[in-house]
Order: C-alpha cells, then sequence, then structure tokens
C-alpha cells in the first residue's frame, strides 16, 4: 500500500461552520451535492387499530405529541 497522495487530484476539505460544533466535508469532485428528493407522494394514512374503541381512542388518535 502507498500513502501518497497526488497533489493534481482535486480532494475533499474540511470546512468549519461558524457557530456550529461540527464541521462539514466540501462535495466529492464530480458528485451532486443536492439531496435525493425521492418521490413527491404524501405518506399514507396511519391504520387505525383493530377492536373494540375506548372513551378516550378518538381524543389520543387526533392528539399530536409535544415533539411534533
Amino acid at each position: 500500500m502507498t500513502d501518497q497522495v497526488d497533489p493534481d487530484v482535486p480532494r475533499q476539505r474540511v470546512v468549519r461552520v461558524a457557530g456550529s460544533r461540527r464541521a462539514r466535508l466540501t462535495p466529492v469532485p464530480g458528485s451532486d451535492p443536492a439531496p435525493d428528493a425521492g418521490t413527491d407522494q404524501p405518506a399514507p394514512p396511519r391504520a387505525r387499530p383493530k377492536g373494540a374503541k375506548g372513551p378516550n381512542d378518538d381524543q389520543l388518535i387526533q392528539d399530536v405529541p409535544p415533539h411534533y
């Protein structure tokens, strides 16, 4: 194995981000830095549990957890 680096080949660099604890890397030469968007379809609706309903099931299904 060789640890020699060709100086003519562009490389990624570490870039400091002001106000951040983490640094980031520049994009790899020849790559597309845009994220892969995937499909633009909305998520399917959540399935409701089967069985008898309890007295507060409707309220629990409508509630959104505080971290959302």
